[in-house]
């Protein structure tokens, strides 16, 4: 997001001065998957000021200097085989797509997230299946395919100047991944479907071949485990523990949290409690977050509005930063803007991104995320919000308004409302 008008921000490169597991920089940002698409169909983008945007160049620079220093973007093996409900919510980022919005980011000067969904399309704890290309029900046999596509993906990348810094192996492995094959429940149990049983011991050889790629290519590079358990301490506990007996290799815990989706700020809290005592020397992400500004789902502690949107964002931050191993914060579809033409990017539109579909400008929490990394206090003080004396951990506020317009319903990837 960087603007033609740069505020040279010096904490953007500020490193936590209380990191005690690695020696390992903060990151701020979000995913900005679509941010390609929706330049390409006209979509107008502002800075606070009401300044066009002109480009993704520009779009980096500006959201570089608000004080945010990393992006997330996603990468499917072969979208074209996506379903057109699934293209139509947003599957559409192969391989050229994310080399080419992976060096804007690099360019930009910000840490670069890779999301490997090894599908073709979304993944999630609802859905992983295995690339139509990779057409085998072996697990040795898939695991080579993974090993070396990964291989040749991480390759590609290096050589087009887009080297992700930090490398998701996997999206929202809560229930394995490459299904049928390697569909197990966090305790280790099998899955059978049709007359083929998933195992964790074929899911744990995925990820172990994954990782091994990742260290030959991008030795640098911060491996993360990501899975949607922060309202499961349990879960979370025991999927990381099972993995780990099987000696799955990773640097970083990365969790999902949608509080419309996973409750109140405290069972996060919870949680990254739970994980901060059993894993002390894994660092843990939120690499994805996010909350309504318009149209939102569910019933929460914080008004669906600009001002709910960025209340939320606070408290958020004010939790995370009182936890040293916490070090990484990414909103889900920031990017997320139909303003500007009329032809729709997606769908449905999503109205939890960052830049308003109503104007072209920025939301107002966008201008709260560099907190996490530019907080020398680590204030611990209670979470408020704008309701004043609510309890913020406590849900019970005004209901959300489900659109009757058509305009925002799902993006096949779960958490749309997603």
């Amino acid at each position: 997001m960087r603007r033609i008008h740069i505020f040279l921000l010096s904490f953007l490169c500020i490193v936590s001065s209380k990191v005690t597991a690695t020696d390992y920089q903060k990151v701020v940002g979000g995913d900005i998957s679509m941010l390609t698409k929706y330049y390409e169909a006209g979509k107008t983008y502002m800075d606070a000021d009401g300044n066009r945007l002109a480009d993704a160049p520009a779009f980096l620079a500006y959201l570089k200097a608000q004080g945010l220093n990393s992006m997330r973007v996603r990468l499917f093996v072969d979208p074209s085989k996506a379903s057109s409900t699934h293209k139509g919510e947003g599957v559409c980022q192969d391989l050229e797509y994310v080399k080419a919005l992976g060096k804007q980011i690099k360019d930009a000067g910000l840490h670069f997230l890779l999301d490997f969904h090894y599908s073709d399309t979304w993944t999630d704890p609802g859905q992983h299946s295995t690339p139509s290309s990779w057409n085998s029900n072996d697990p040795a046999t898939l695991a080579n395919y993974l090993y070396d596509y990964t291989v040749e993906t991480l390759t590609a990348l290096k050589n087009a100047g887009a080297e992700p810094d930090d490398i998701q192996i996997g999206n929202e492995v809560t229930v394995g991944e490459l299904w049928p094959t390697g569909k197990c429940y966090a305790d280790g149990k099998s899955v059978t479907t049709g007359n083929i049983t998933g195992t964790m011991a074929n899911f744990a050889l995925y990820l172990k071949r994954s990782a091994e790629a990742c260290r030959l290519v991008c030795p640098d590079a911060k491996i993360v485990l990501h899975t949607e358990l922060s309202n499961n301490g349990w879960g979370a506990k025991t999927l990381y523990n099972t993995l780990k007996s099987y000696g799955v290799d990773y640097d970083i815990i990365g969790l999902s949290y949608y509080p419309y989706f996973h409750g109140n700020l405290s069972v996060l809290e919870s949680v990254l409690n739970s994980l901060t005592n059993d894993f002390p020397t894994k660092k843990i992400q939120i690499v994805e977050t996010g909350f309504y500004y318009r149209w939102g789902q569910g019933t929460v502690s914080y008004d669906i509005s600009q001002a709910g949107q960025k209340a939320f964002t606070d408290d958020l931050i004010t939790l995370l930063n009182r936890y040293d191993n916490v070090n990484g914060l990414y909103w889900w579809w920031l990017e997320a803007n139909e303003w500007g033409t009329s032809t729709n990017v997606t769908t449905n539109w999503y109205y939890a991104g960052l830049w308003s579909n109503d104007n072209g400008k920025p939301c107002s929490a966008l201008f709260s995320l560099k907190n996490f990394i530019t907080d020398p206090a680590r204030v611990e003080t209670p979470f408020t919000n704008q309701r004043g004396g609510e309890d913020a951990y406590t849900l019970g506020g005004a209901k959300a308004t489900p659109s009757t317009k058509g305009i925002v319903i799902k993006n096949g990837k779960k958490h749309i409302m997603k």
